[in-house]
């Protein structure tokens, strides 16, 4: 099953890239990953630092936004170009808006219990206040340290998608996106969506937004009714060859390793470096849940490790406890 897009000559001519990923949408869809497990190779470190950084009062957003579903339409500001655009438009949204858009997305799903907290959302603005704090909270700990990382992806994203446009035009475009979930079959473009919907949609001469996303990096995501224009995201990517980026490479994005560690010793061994160095005294086991590895890989690259002089295990009873050596620490410290 598929959902359908069908362009008119005017919706080709008005079909275009966005820039780079929206802030708001990459926190609306990594807010979804962290509270599943999907994809650990891809979202798995990831995941287990945000939640770690995470204050509690987070849960209101997994509340508003859940793993599954729709985001509630207030919150749902995916074309402003900054994180600050965006949350004041939020602190904006008038009460009537508020509470019609509670109303809605209650409605849509009727086994989602309503929060209790969310009845004076419409009519306390300081709830309000306190809703878009704990979004900027959530940004600041969830996308802001990986940045740099996902600009320079955005970047080389952007140079492929120009190229494929100007060497085999809106056709070399649309067929590049997203091959496995998004094929165009002329004039129509179809999608197989995560949530599994399936339909026609017809954009009236308004065209598509293309949005690039890092943490959409499986599914595409769609709004048919966004003004001025329907937006879809696709996963960045890199090659020509295979579009869809591998699962190591949204890890490594989505890393606090410093390149120039992980260029040195690879990038599976600087994390276990770096895990090693922020839990000392961690067990293997320990050590291999921390860094989203399985035992007998932990317990190969700390080998690795303690002879290059860069960790130290010691034993009490049958359990080895890792610690960083001063070279270690050094090393982490030089190339941060």
């Amino acid at each position: 099953m598929s959902l359908r897009i069908h362009f008119t000559a005017a919706d080709l001519a008005r079909t275009r890239l966005a820039d780079g990923p929206r802030p708001m949408m990459e926190l609306d869809i990594a807010l979804r990953l962290l509270q599943e497990g999907s994809h650990p190779t891809r979202f798995g470190a990831w995941r287990k630092e945000s939640l770690r950084r995470l204050s509690p009062r987070v849960r209101r957003l997994f509340d508003l936004i859940p793993p599954t579903g729709w985001t509630v339409d207030f919150l749902d500001h995916a074309t402003a170009s900054s994180i600050d655009e965006a949350l004041e438009r939020v602190q904006a949204t008038p009460a009537a808006r508020i509470r019609k858009d509670m109303e809605t997305w209650a409605g849509r799903d009727r086994q989602r219990a309503v929060p209790a907290w969310t009845q004076s959302l419409g009519s306390d603005r300081r709830l309000l206040r306190e809703l878009a704090d704990t979004a900027a909270h959530a940004h600041q700990h969830v996308i802001a340290p990986y940045q740099q990382h996902i600009d320079a992806l955005s970047r080389a994203d952007q140079a492929l998608r120009t190229r494929q446009a100007a060497h085999g035009g809106l056709q070399a475009l649309l067929s590049g996106l997203n091959p496995r979930y998004i094929r165009w079959k002329p004039p129509v473009l179809e999608l197989t969506m995560a949530s599994g919907s399936a339909g026609d949609i017809h954009l009236a001469g308004r065209g598509l937004l293309l949005i690039p996303s890092v943490f959409g990096a499986v599914y595409p995501a769609l709004d048919d009714t966004a003004e001025p224009q329907p937006w879809l995201t696709y996963p960045v990517g890199l090659r020509d060859t295979d579009p869809f980026l591998p699962p190591t490479d949204t890890a490594r994005t989505l890393s606090t390793i410093p390149d120039s560690l992980a260029t040195l010793i690879g990038h599976t061994r600087a994390i276990v470096l770096w895990t090693i160095a922020h839990h000392p005294g961690c067990t293997t086991t320990e050590l291999a849940r921390h860094a989203g590895i399985s035992p007998a890989s932990a317990s190969q690259h700390a080998t690795v490790l303690r002879t290059a002089g860069l960790s130290h295990t010691t034993r009490h009873h049958n359990t080895a406890l890792h610690t960083p050596t001063p070279l270690g620490s050094s090393l982490l410290n030089t190339t941060a």
